[in-house]
């Protein structure tokens, strides 16, 4: 909160998260749940899910950057990249500064794979748009940018928190 803010104006943004947070939980719960089953892919644990949609996001990424992104300990990053490589989704390469430390990158399966999740996901949301009256789905379309201002905004903060 800024410091200009007041008790009242941080009250109501308080309630207004009430009401937005269980509903983007909620949407979120459906679509890692049903979306790799849905893309027929082997079933992903939600942190590989995290994990891989982070590497692929940012290839050559390191598993500690990846850990204090994902807000995730060392030890279940290193786990899980474990995972992911035994199932031929990311490979390891040594980091040529760093002959130590080493940088992930995801396979053409993994970007095949993801494909199939998120379009999964998109025909998720689709039917679930279908019974949104016009003005709703509107009102959905308008809300984007401001969902991804708020998720970036989020991860920014986390990241200047630890």
């Amino acid at each position: 909160m800024r410091k200009t803010d007041s008790a009242a104006d941080h009250e109501v943004l308080k309630r207004e998260a009430l009401e937005l947070t269980p509903a983007l939980y909620a949407l979120a719960r459906v679509l890692r749940f049903r979306g790799v089953a849905e893309a027929e892919l082997p079933s992903l644990a939600p942190s590989e899910l995290e994990v891989l949609r982070y590497v692929l996001d940012a290839p050559g990424t390191g598993t500690r950057v990846l850990a204090q992104e994902l807000g995730l300990h060392s030890s279940n990053v290193s786990a899980v990249v474990r995972g992911l490589v035994a199932l031929g989704l990311v490979r390891r390469e040594t980091d040529p500064r760093d002959r130590r430390a080493v940088r992930l990158y995801p396979t053409r399966d993994a970007e095949h794979g993801m494909a199939l999740i998120e379009d999964a996901w998109a025909g998720i949301v689709a039917d679930g748009i279908a019974v949104l009256t016009h003005d709703q789905r509107i009102a959905l379309a308008a809300a984007v940018p401001a969902l991804r201002t708020l998720g970036a905004a989020l991860r920014e903060r986390r990241t200047a928190h630890g």
